[in-house]
């Protein structure tokens, strides 16, 4: 029985003692198991959840309504070569679009340039206590009054030539046919035969055909004044808005260097709008006084068309002065060469005295780049390329001088 007893007993504390006899190894092996077993747990529910960070499968996000986002594409050579595809598709798109729209967009390019050219009179009635309104009528009022005076002074005269013309016409014809010389080369040349076989039904249909395009090109070129005008008048009364807007589209943190360069920019090209108007205005007041005491016909139709002209920079005056040359030398020889003396000395007074007191101390643009502008100008966008050349080159100066160069001292 002892035997036995201690046979059990010793059976019994030989594994009691495994168990209870050294607590302190056994204890933390079991209690670590579970932790170990728990502890991937975790860590995985961890990595699931961040998983579904990276794919957008938020719990927080409401997407019980329409599910969870799927996995992103994979990206394929079929999927990049599609989306490139896609890209130049939508970039030809484009290229029509603004092919077809090219007329238009010239339009609204002409009527912002206008507006921000004559924004700064807005600007100068609003500090006289005028409502923008207000101002803005104002200065669309004197646009119209100076866009009808410049039409009243070109068609009566171009109208009553054109009578003229019509009227004394059989004269001229009369004169023609009782000349023995001009009798000679009708019956030498058989003219009188190609005139009757000119005039047939298909040629007669062509040119009332050409009748209708030169009447088509008049309301064409009506509707496309009424549309500058009616822009012109839009941007200036949303001026301020919409340059607000486009500060908006630029990040925060580059928006105020923005806003300086832009208003800087702006700023020029009112000053050179200001500025052309203002030399085109004496010009024309200088052509009419000149008219007058030489006695050339329609002297107001004269002053305009050299003050239109003289709104081309570099080349518009020598143009305004040939025309008015021509015009004097149609009258008699002196008083042609009177007015080719007169534009000659006028010309050197405006370049070497009025337009640098008036433009060069605004908008600050090298000679040299000024005519190479203009002449790109007229190139590529004709006449309206030359009104804009001085602006645009300022613009650029400005955005050169500003920041490409600053830019490259870094690198």
């Amino acid at each position: 029985m002892e035997s036995t007893r201690s046979t059990v007993g010793g059976g019994t504390p030989s594994a009691g003692g495994e168990a209870g006899g050294a607590p302190g190894p056994a204890e933390p092996q079991r209690t670590a198991e579970p932790q170990r077993t728990a502890e991937p747990s975790e860590s995985s529910a961890e990595l699931s959840s961040g998983d579904a960070a990276e794919r957008g499968d938020a719990g927080d996000v409401e997407s019980g309504r329409f599910g969870q986002p799927g996995r992103p594409l994979r990206r394929s050579p079929f999927l990049i070569g599609l989306t490139g595809g896609l890209g130049v598709l939508l970039a030809y798109a484009i290229f029509l679009a603004v092919r077809n729209a090219g007329s238009m967009l010239v339009l609204v390019f002409i009527a912002l340039f206008l507006a921000i050219g004559l924004h700064p009179a807005v600007v100068r009635l609003r500090a006289w206590g005028l409502p923008r309104g207000l101002a803005v009528t104002v200065v669309t009022l004197t646009l119209l009054g100076i866009i009808a005076g410049g039409v009243y002074a070109l068609v009566p005269p171009i109208v009553s030539q054109t009578g003229e013309l019509i009227d004394q016409l059989p004269g001229y014809v009369g004169q023609l046919r009782r000349n023995d010389r001009v009798n000679d080369l009708i019956g030498e040349y058989d003219l009188m035969g190609q005139i009757e076989s000119a005039v047939t039904t298909e040629n007669i249909t062509r040119a009332l055909g050409g009748v209708f395009g030169a009447a088509g090109f008049i309301f064409g070129t009506v509707f496309n004044i009424v549309t500058v005008i009616v822009l012109t008048i839009y941007f200036m009364a949303t001026f301020e808005r919409l340059r607000d807007l486009g500060y908006g589209l630029v990040p925060a943190s580059r928006r105020d260097r923005v806003r300086l360069i832009v208003d800087e920019i702006l700023t020029k090209v009112g000053a050179y709008m200001v500025g052309a108007l203002a030399i085109g205005l004496l010009a024309g007041v200088s052509t009419f006084v000149f008219a007058v005491i030489v006695g050339l016909a329609y002297p107001f139709a004269l002053a305009v068309v050299v003050a239109i002209c003289d709104l081309i920079p570099q080349i518009g005056a020598t143009i305004g002065a040939v025309v008015i040359s021509l015009v004097g030398f149609a009258a008699d020889v002196p008083t042609g060469i009177t007015c080719v003396v007169f534009f000659v000395i006028y010309q050197q007074l405006e370049n070497y005295l009025v337009y640098p007191r008036v433009m060069r101390r605004s908008v600050q643009v090298n000679d040299v780049a000024a005519i190479v502008a203009a002449l790109l100008g007229v190139a590529l966008f004709g006449v309206i390329g030359a009104l804009v050349a001085i602006p645009a080159v300022a613009a650029i100066q400005l955005v050169l001088r500003e920041v490409i160069l600053p830019r490259q001292q870094h690198r």
